[in-house]
């Protein structure tokens, strides 16, 4: 009885009141905004000050996969191991029908989207209704099935991979042989789906997401189909995912079982919760933290690699337990609120 009359005084999210200022109106502080348009013009400078298109490709793709990742963790609340499958399905559709069946390369950015969105929708049907550590070993269990479709299916090649996928024209009027062209494209389209991911979160479906994360009952006795939503979010991420997969392949080429691996999920929940889970920029930052360090030590010390990595976590974890970014914005929040 307590719980009810607690919550029955409560607005719902989307009924809330809309403010005028800009903070309320977009999600972000104005600096945060300026923030994020000189850290886009530093992208744009980035190849002409020596940046190696290829690297900065492979982190923005790791950098969208982070930020579909942390849309379901860190604004709805569900702790997903399955996110590899997502990743790694789409790259393999993808990249065998650029290559196999002479799609475009948009088209097989598209195939990849729809391959995580229904791959989305059956993890999510089955799953959604758990909550907690049992969401996430069903999540993890539906991936480990399709890894081993991946390494049993003829078209991925197996342990080998699929090799050699093409490029190709984009539209049919931009080639993208060249790392300087496409490195723009993906530029174009990591900055499109980061301002969609922003647009979600702060819309009235997004503030729901952020009630059904911090308090589901309140959420349900307000009258909200929450498995509904948690449903939708879920599609969404996958699809994301999806895209990240997919661009994956047309910049590097190939599909590798790395990519659908469990190793490849857990992978994506490190670099969210070092740059922060929640936040908008800590999965880009964690995962240019986590490709930057595997770009750079792979070569010195092998597999160790995975160990350092996995050490800096464990201090990142126990000296920064909002990740990087959400320290700062935390110490941001204390700042503002002493005036």
């Amino acid at each position: 009885m307590n719980t009810t009359t607690q919550t029955a005084t409560v607005a719902p999210a989307d009924t809330a009141p809309p403010s005028s200022t800009p903070r309320a109106a977009t999600g972000i502080s104005p600096l945060t905004r300026y923030a994020y348009v000189a850290l886009l013009a530093l992208a744009i400078v980035a190849p002409m000050a020596g940046l190696y298109p290829v690297f900065g490709m492979k982190l923005l793709c790791f950098a969208l996969f982070a930020c579909a990742f942390n849309l379901l963790l860190g604004f709805t609340g569900l702790l997903s191991f399955g996110h590899a499958a997502f990743f790694g399905m789409a790259a393999y559709i993808a990249g065998w029908l650029v290559k196999a069946q002479g799609w475009s390369p948009e088209l097989g950015l598209l195939a990849g989207i729809v391959t995580g969105a229904v791959l989305g929708l059956v993890f999510g049907l089955v799953a959604i209704r758990r909550q907690g550590i049992y969401f996430a070993m069903i999540t993890l269990a539906l991936a480990q099935m399709i890894f081993f479709v991946c390494l049993q299916a003829p078209f991925t090649g197996g342990e080998d991979g699929l090799q050699g996928v093409p490029r190709g024209t984009l539209f049919g009027v931009l080639p993208l042989t060249s790392d300087l062209t496409l490195y723009y494209v993906v530029l174009a389209i990591f900055v499109a789906c980061f301002l969609g991911i922003i647009r979600v979160v702060t819309s009235p479906f997004g503030q729901v997401l952020k009630m059904i994360r911090e308090n589901e009952p309140r959420a349900i006795s307000l009258g909200y189909a929450v498995d509904k939503y948690k449903l939708l979010a879920f599609v969404l991420s996958a699809s994301l995912a999806g895209l990240a997969g997919s661009l994956k392949t047309i910049v590097m080429g190939f599909a590798s079982l790395t990519d659908v691996h469990w190793s490849m999920s857990g992978e994506v929940i490190l670099m969210s919760l070092l740059g922060g889970v929640g936040t908008f920029f800590g999965p880009v930052f964690g995962a240019g933290i986590v490709i930057a360090l595997q770009n750079m030590l792979a070569d010195r010390v092998g597999a160790w690699v995975t160990v350092i990595i996995g050490a800096i976590f464990v201090v990142c974890v126990l000296a920064f337990r909002k990740g990087a970014v959400g320290e700062l914005h935390a110490w941001l929040e204390r700042r503002r609120s002493r005036g």
